[in-house]
């Protein structure tokens, strides 16, 4: 099963050096849980890269210093993973966006394409974007907020927390309505 498998690689790279990013990631799961119904035979897939969106920043894998691209080389090379996993990975929360802050654009985009499924891309945004550092809910607001305290408004992540906010909130919205008309 892809989303065992998944949680066993992250706990391995993330519990003992960084455990906040692992409750986080634990969090980012727990939301995958909850929008599963939305996906309908995307909702392992989505519960696999909620579990895996963070693993690049651990500290072996940081090569570039870019999480998103460090963890999707490390899923395509290392593990072999699925493309669209990898892909999801690579591109969450808006990650073209920090990577061009970064100058990692052009290879971000030409190694690892965005997925052209929008409901898929933005559920995993709102799982990432709903849950605190340590793994609690939040709203989409207040977690941009908390990104902004945390790195401040001149750094790369400040740069482009400020940029991306409103495709986050979008992002978020979206997949609110989505939940919403949902059968009961």
């Amino acid at each position: 099963m892809v989303e065992g498998w998944a949680v066993q690689v992250a706990e391995v790279e993330l519990s003992s050096t960084l455990p906040r990013r692992w409750a986080h990631t634990q969090g980012v799961a727990k939301r995958a849980a909850e929008v599963s119904q939305v996906l309908g035979q995307d909702a392992g897939l989505l519960a696999a890269a909620a579990t895996l969106h963070d693993v690049g920043y651990a500290p072996r894998l940081a090569a570039t210093g870019f999480h998103p691209l460090d963890g999707a080389r490390f899923l395509r090379d290392e593990h072999e993973a699925d493309e669209r996993l990898v892909r999801l990975v690579a591109n969450h929360s808006f990650a073209l966006l920090e990577a061009e802050e970064r100058g990692l654009r052009e290879e971000l985009a030409s190694e690892f394409p965005l997925l052209e499924e929008p409901l898929l891309v933005d559920a995993l945004v709102y799982c990432d974007m709903t849950t605190t550092p340590d793994g609690d809910r939040t709203t989409a607001e207040e977690r941009v907020a908390e990104i902004l305290s945390r790195y401040g408004d001149d750094s790369v992540v400040g740069r482009f927390i400020r940029r991306a906010a409103p495709e986050i909130f979008g992002a978020v919205g979206r997949v609110e309505a989505a939940l919403a008309a949902q059968p009961r």
